[in-house]
């Protein structure tokens, strides 16, 4: 085997075959990987695999073609199939001289990475399991071509059968699209089952979502290897068909190849049945396909059966959604997953909402309630403003799972009203994203317009009032707080006079200090010293952020009775003992501290437990910045700011936080290149390394033909 690998290898540099198929590889990569990694920045190398892979439609048949059909052609296979070698030997030195021809602008290509992870964060493991499956797929094609040249003494037909294959593989995931999409026949469905066995890309197209499965792997290497025997078969009928053997072996040779393809579809299909937590893994640097540890406590000790209907074929289900789901389902045998065909039950949902939904919804029921996702939820987007189109920008569906099934296995949903009127501050929709997901439904409410707050209120939210209270207003939110009822409190800096408002936090006994906190210590600030990260006081609100950091920008002090015998005060958030509160400024610039300042420390987040008359409590929670709440400030500290008012919420509606999961972004940010590192690298990577490897083909091409 040794010696026929050699005697390949050598033939494939001694020819100009081999240097033109590493030259355009290289070529394409070098173009795709200076557009989208040294222009665009984009942090992964995936991209440029997944560009430069419809080349092996090209390449391989031209790299295969001769390998045996120009050995049969001109009767040099019969040295071979005499040889004191097994055919299994023979196929497998071709095929390997093959494959390290692959190997060589793939091995060039890993290096890449390595280089990138130099200038920022950059998605390594996707893109090393993207690399794998590049390689594997180029084996498979290989494996592929290496088959139809052992069936042929043509070269041409070699080739245009391999290209013909190639692009059929390359095409599947499409066509088994299309078929599956053509009405509701069983006959379609389980065409496009078959068909998919053929589909190439999608196993590498999942390798380079940054899911690493066992299964896409399996299906390459055991294709690869079903490839292999087929050709080994091939040959052998060849070989004994002189013999006068031929009708024995070919009945032999088929039973062979069919026993095989059993065992290929059977080590496939079995694989399906594994939990994905055993056979997947991901690789993606923000851990967007993983469930975080508070989702595997919460459905581990689920005790209750949940049914989640997905609203599509299996054909045309969302497989990154899939993956979250099929992750759910093998952490407690309570969830059970089930598509349901909209096509052909286009009524199914009716009787669990009005609303319409769109296809890979997901409908979450217990025996007690049930609960709707949109597909449309399921991802976050943003507004592109250089194209001014609408992208996916993150992942949300872990988060909209999980507070779906809390919702339908708790009875109690907690309401709480937003008080309007005062042209308060809205929250972001990301933070009333949160509220949902933890089950917190939310109205807004003009004093002015009602008796008293109502009754069923769990709580209520005063978010930044830049007008004061009516007297009566006032009244009416004192008189609920009397009666034990909750507040979320955040006040803000304005001219006018507050009094009225002002009562209301007297209530609990609570100021604020004048002036704008400065910060001296320069690990509790962000870049400058009025952009706060402040201490974080363990307690229950505070438990699920005491592992990170919270951002406070431009925050004013919070003082409070200490003495106080009806109150219980417990600091949330506190600065430095070399804070101070500036009084009067210069401007954003200003940090030198002034004769008339306030010397800190400060407590910027504070809750309270005030004893009411009637020997009830009323809870409240102050935030002394309604900066903190917004998506710019947690986009500094990302996740934490929304974790604590999720956190802040669900302690004032008096049970444990539901675990309001964040949407996990796809974007790390991207890499920034120096315009003469991106010169260079184009150079280097679009001419000079092709172009040299072409200038060795060419010489040693002309070399062997004046011999």
């Amino acid at each position: 085997m040794i010696a026929i690998y050699k005697r390949e290898l050598k033939s494939f540099f001694h020819t100009f075959v081999g240097w033109l198929f590493v030259a355009a590889t290289l070529f394409m990569m070098g173009i795709y990987f200076t557009v989208f990694n040294m222009y665009a920045g984009y942090p992964t190398i995936s991209y440029v695999l997944q560009s430069i892979v419809f080349l092996f439609i090209i390449t391989i048949p031209v790299l295969t073609m001769r390998t045996l059909a120009e050995e049969r052609k001109y009767r040099t296979d019969q040295l071979i199939l005499t040889a004191p070698v097994s055919v299994g030997r023979i196929v497998l030195g071709k095929y390997f001289a093959l494959v390290t021809v692959f190997a060589i602008p793939t091995v060039i290509i890993g290096i890449t990475p390595l280089l990138l992870m130099q200038a920022g964060t950059f998605q390594t493991g996707v893109s090393y399991a993207s690399l794998l499956g590049f390689f594997l797929y180029g084996c498979l094609g290989m494996a592929v071509g290496l088959f139809l040249s052992s069936l042929t003494e043509s070269v041409v037909i070699s080739a245009v059968l391999t290209m013909l294959a190639l692009f059929l593989g390359y095409i599947m995931s499409g066509l088994c699209g299309i078929i599956s999409d053509f009405g509701t026949s069983r006959i379609a469905e389980y065409a496009a089952k078959i068909l998919y066995c053929f589909d190439m890309v999608g196993r590498f197209d999942a390798l380079s979502s940054g899911y690493f499965q066992v299964e896409s792997v399996a299906y390459y290497v055991t294709f690869t290897a079903f490839m292999l025997f087929c050709t080994t078969q091939s040959i052998q009928k060849r070989r004994y068909a002189a013999a006068g053997r031929g009708i024995k072996l070919g009945a032999y040779s088929i039973a062979n190849i069919l026993a095989a393809a059993a065992l290929v579809i059977g080590i496939n299909l079995g694989l399906n049945y594994i939990p994905d937590q055993y056979t997947s893994i991901d690789v993606t640097t923000n851990k967007i396909f993983s469930l975080t540890e508070d989702t595997k406590q919460m459905i581990g000790s689920l005790n209750e059966d949940v049914t989640i209907y997905v609203l599509a074929d299996e054909s045309s289900k969302d497989s990154d959604l899939d993956k979250i789901l099929q992750q759910l389902k093998g952490l407690s045998k309570h969830i059970k997953i089930e598509y349901v065909d909209p096509v052909a039950n286009p009524k199914f949902y009716y009787k669990y909402t009005d609303t319409e939904l769109m296809g890979n919804s997901l409908i979450v029921e217990s025996a007690r309630n049930s609960a709707v996702v949109n597909y449309g939820d399921i991802y976050a987007t943003e507004l592109n403003y250089a194209t001014y189109q609408s992208e996916v920008v993150g992942f949300d569906g872990e988060g909209q799972i999980v507070s779906a099934i809390a919702r339908v296995t708790k009875d109690d949903i907690p309401k709480f009203y937003m008080v309007a009127g005062h042209d308060e501050l809205s929250f972001d929709e990301r933070f009333l994203n949160a509220l949902n997901k933890e089950n917190v439904t939310y109205e807004t409410i003009n004093l002015k317009g009602v008796d008293e707050v109502p009754q069923d209120a769990q709580g209520i939210i005063l978010n930044a009032p830049v007008n004061d209270y009516s007297a009566e207003e006032a009244d009416k939110v004192i008189s609920y707080l009397e009666k034990g009822g909750n507040a979320f409190i955040i006040p803000t800096w304005t001219e006018k006079t507050m009094d009225n408002f002002n009562r209301i936090l007297a209530f609990y006994g609570v100021s604020m200090v004048d002036g704008v906190i400065v910060e001296n210590d320069r690990s509790m600030y962000y870049q400058i010293p009025y952009y706060l990260l402040p201490e974080i006081v363990y307690e229950d609100i505070t438990a699920k952020v005491s592992g990170g950091s919270v951002f406070a920008p431009f925050s004013r002090g919070l003082t409070y009775d200490e003495e106080a015998v009806d109150a219980a005060y417990y600091p949330l958030l506190q600065t430095s003992g070399d804070s101070f509160s500036k009084i009067e400024s210069a401007g954003a610039d200003d940090y030198a501290r002034g004769e008339a300042d306030i010397d800190g420390p400060f407590v910027i987040a504070l809750k309270i437990e005030k004893s009411t008359e009637d020997g009830g409590i009323s809870q409240a929670v102050f935030v002394a910045t309604e900066k903190m709440f917004t998506a710019e400030a947690d986009d500094v500290v990302p996740g934490y700011n929304v974790k604590l008012f999720a956190n802040i919420v669900s302690s004032l509606a008096d049970r444990e936080s539901s675990i309001a999961i964040p949407v996990k972004s796809y974007q790390l940010g991207n890499m920034a290149f120096r315009a003469g590192t991106i010169a260079a690298v184009n150079v280097i990577a679009v001419f000079i390394l092709p172009g040299a490897c072409l200038i060795c083909g060419l010489v040693i091409w002309l070399k062997r033909r004046r011999k």
